[in-house]
């Protein structure tokens, strides 16, 4: 596919994701949720890619939200259908990524921003992010997930204050709410991912995926998180990975994983 709203740079095993369009404050069409689409797919599949980062271009913005002026007149049917296929094509895509994916926050992540920084599996921030779902200002709710996981890393009192003020909280908010798992300087922000991008990278990729799933399952109702676990780390025990990392520990020596 060729890129218009995106481009991806790919180093040392990390693969990073920057969604640019800086006069649109990055706002998410419905070329850029494709295009998102395909690039997530295109990493995850790619065994040399272990980390995926995903941020904004420019200094002011991660994500400022949807482009309105796509469904600004759909009807209640199209509505839906916006919904459905953004949260199947990307939203629950990168939750369920056996890829780790980490939102580095740089500046705005307000309405669709948010959702996709929350779908991802963990978040950085930059000081000067500002973070909210305004959607009922504009007469609608959140549609692509937000109302479902922001109780989930906030709480339900501060996730239903957040939703229906339609207010924004600023990076040091979100990391004393869980929202953000680190705040730094703006120049600090893509380091830092990095390096923890680097430290997950040296890891075996598929006890990471079993934990990503695992993890995951836990917060669905229609699962068993226990069971799931237990079925994960057994099947963790039929790997390449769990032979090499053991014999590494007894050994005395760095495990070499190969992801299999």
């Amino acid at each position: 596919m060729d890129y218009e709203n995106i481009y991806i740079e790919e180093e040392n095993n990390i693969g990073t994701i920057t969604i640019n369009r800086p006069k649109k404050l990055n706002a998410l069409n419905k070329r850029t949720i494709e295009e998102l689409h395909v690039a997530f797919k295109e990493l995850d599949e790619d065994a040399d890619t272990k980390v995926i980062i995903v941020t904004g271009s420019g200094e002011k913005a991660f994500v400022a939200g949807a482009d309105i002026s796509e469904f600004a007149h759909f009807s209640v049917k199209e509505g839906r259908q916006l919904a459905a296929m953004g949260q199947k094509r990307l939203f629950d895509f990168v939750e369920n990524l056996s890829t780790p994916v980490i939102a580095a926050v740089n500046g705005f992540a307000l309405g669709g921003g948010l959702e996709l920084a929350m779908a991802c599996h963990f978040r950085v921030a930059s000081t000067n992010a500002r973070m909210g779902l305004p959607e009922v200002s504009l007469g609608v709710i959140p549609g692509y997930g937000g109302t479902q996981r922001l109780p989930q890393l906030v709480g339900k009192g501060r996730a239903m204050e957040m939703i229906m003020t339609a207010g924004m909280i600023d990076a040091d908010k979100a990391f004393s709410f869980g929202l953000v798992n680190h705040v730094v300087s703006p120049e600090e922000l893509l380091p830092l991912c990095i390096k923890i991008a680097s430290r997950i990278s040296n890891n075996s990729a598929v006890a990471v995926k079993q934990a990503i799933k695992v993890v995951n399952a836990g917060f669905k109702y229609d699962v068993d998180g226990y069971a799931a676990e237990i079925d994960a780390f057994g099947h963790c025990f039929g790997t390449d990975d769990f032979r090499e990392g053991t014999s590494a520990f007894l050994e005395k020596r760095k495990a070499d994983f190969s992801g299999s």
